[in-house]
């Protein structure tokens, strides 16, 4: 196994192509240049061996292929080749968008067969009429059954059409729909609004595409509505485009402020990023919600915000990704993206959080420890660190969502309810003033219940463990009628679980169902209205002298007490 692996990791080298060792051009004493060429002519030496000798024909471009993304892999797992078919994925990454019908698929082994699971607002996939749960029976007459990869169909050149069959719940025979595919944008603010009596909210989803302007779109209106504060959403947004970030503090940073400084291995690589305009708003108040997913770009305008202690960052430790990636073109139309840097916020710290370049023997990589982390200070002189990601100034803990919760997802029970529902339900109330009864629950609580549900209890995994562990230790027999009673106590009881989580179950059926009429906006607003992270940052952004003493100069005291 290990010398496949090798020989996997070498395959990879041939990104620069063949012969090169004749064209390299290095000096006698350079041993680099020559270690460089010399691989290479290996690499170039093992390929044809395989092609005339092993016992299979191999497949040259998938063979090469997967020593190519060993490689890569070995590096960062941001470091990618893109031959010229996958060019659109990579353009879907840069452009946040791509051709296709505008919706989220679901492949299901059970049924083999694709369902909608979520249409986007004002995409072909809603226009065209289609709706959550529609099952996808043919796409111009080629049936679809067993076919795991029907986003490959879906997708395509802007422009084309094509014709979907499908079966919809409810109704006896299949619907047809033409539907001519466009460039799909995916969200970038899928919702804004106001909270409370003046603190607006905005929900920015990537840093790909343009996000600063619709991000000042949404500010300018929530300004025109008298919002006297901010919170800015940053949770699961994964980033993009790091002049974005740049752009998007700017709206709040003066002029002339440098953000972001990357170094790089060459010159080309390293750069400064100042704010270049005068800001919408300098001095409004802003919170800005992050969790583990906030990551790369997201992390440039949260971290930013708090070296400059201008935003009190509430939520959750962020992801710790403190690398810039470029693209570079490659022979047949290929491309490249590499990280080519590291970049640095205000304090001049790196919020990344995993050593790529030393590894563990086994080739393992993991976070840099907290004791290895170094301290900086914000303008204020508050206390941050680098090397673990941007650590929140009021840390929510996070929320732990309930074993069952996963198996009614997993399932399918919470997703074919939400489709039973709307079938029953053409209107619902707006978000806002949307809820699930009583009886709709004790409907949904029948249905599980029907459907023979079964799931795996973390406590009765655990007990079992621990008594196949007495029992190997000797104390099982001292300990038998303690087992006996323990084991009554925690029976498989879905009646009991289903009541006992009901709110949490209730609020992912909600979720759920308001998806299917308000699209993604009214998703969100139904799970903003129990949020703990919002609700701190209501709470900070309503305490003015709280506000201000959390972003100012610590005590000396506590400086003193950081220091011994």
């Amino acid at each position: 196994m290990r010398r496949f692996f090798k020989a996997r990791r070498a395959v990879a080298v041939l990104v620069m192509g063949v012969g090169l060792a004749a064209l390299w051009g290095f000096a006698s004493g350079d041993n680099r240049s020559f270690q460089i060429a010399k691989n290479l002519d290996i690499f170039n030496s093992i390929v044809k061996e395989l092609d005339l000798f092993y016992v299979d024909t191999i497949d040259p471009n998938k063979t090469v292929r997967e020593g190519i993304d060993a490689m890569l892999y070995s590096l960062d797992p941001y470091t990618e080749y893109y031959p010229e078919e996958d060019q659109d994925e990579l353009e879907q990454m840069v452009k946040n968008s791509y051709g296709g019908i505008g919706s989220i698929i679901r492949y299901s082994p059970k049924t083999q067969y694709t369902v909608i699971a979520e249409p986007y607002e004002g995409m072909p996939a809603a226009e065209a009429g289609l709706k959550a749960g529609d099952v996808l029976l043919e796409i111009d007459g080629q049936d679809l059954k067993g076919n795991p990869d029907v986003s490959t169909l879906l997708r395509g050149q802007v422009g084309t059409s094509f014709r979907l069959k499908v079966q919809r719940p409810g109704t006896k025979k299949p619907l047809e729909f033409d539907i001519v595919r466009r460039s799909i944008q995916l969200p970038i603010i899928p919702y804004y609004g106001v909270v409370g009596d003046s603190i607006g909210y905005i929900n920015l989803s990537t840093f790909s595409g343009n996000p600063s302007q619709e991000f000042k779109e949404a500010f300018l209106s929530l300004k025109r509505q008298g919002i006297r504060s901010l919170v800015i959403d940053l949770r699961n947004n994964g980033g993009g485009l790091l002049d974005e970030a740049v752009e998007i503090a700017n709206f709040f940073v003066a002029r002339g402020e440098t953000l972001v400084t990357t170094k790089g291995k060459i010159e080309q690589a390293s750069n400064t990023y100042k704010t270049l305009r005068e800001p919408l708003d300098p001095d409004i108040p802003l919170a800005v919600l992050v969790n583990s997913s906030t990551a790369s770009s997201s992390e440039i305008l949260a971290g930013s915000l708090q070296d400059l202690d201008r935003a009190v960052i509430v939520g959750s430790r962020t992801y710790g990704k403190g690398l810039v990636q470029t693209t570079r073109q490659l022979p047949y139309g290929g491309m490249m993206k590499l990280t080519t840097s590291k970049y640095y916020i205000p304090s001049g710290r790196c919020v990344q959080a995993i050593d790529y370049t030393h590894r563990n023997p086994d080739g393992s990589v993991g976070r840099i420890p907290d004791s290895l982390t170094t301290v900086f200070h914000t303008r204020a002189g508050r206390i941050v660190r680098d090397g673990g990601g941007v650590t929140p100034d009021i840390e929510v803990e996070a929320e732990k969502l309930p074993n069952i919760l996963f198996y009614l997802v997993n399932d399918n029970l919470v997703f074919d309810y939400a489709t039973d529902y709307c079938l029953k339900h053409p209107t619902i109330p707006a978000p806002e003033q949307f809820e699930v009864t009583d009886a709709d629950y004790a409907e949904f609580k029948e249905k599980v219940k029907a459907a023979d549900f079964k799931y795996d209890q973390q406590t009765e995994k655990m007990l079992k463990s621990l008594k196949e562990m007495a029992e190997f230790e000797g104390y099982l027999e001292g300990a038998s009628a303690e087992f006996e009673a323990l084991e009554k106590k925690l029976q498989h009881n879905l009646e009991r679980d289903l009541n006992h989580f009901s709110k949490e179950i209730k609020s992912l059926l909600a979720i759920e169902i308001v998806k299917r009429y308000y699209y993604q906006r009214g998703s969100i607003i139904e799970q903003l209205k129990d949020d703990p992270d919002l609700k701190e940052a209501v709470k900070i952004l309503n305490d003015t002298p709280a506000y201000r003493q959390m972003l100012s100069a610590p005590a000396e005291d506590e400086q003193k007490t950081d220091s011994i």
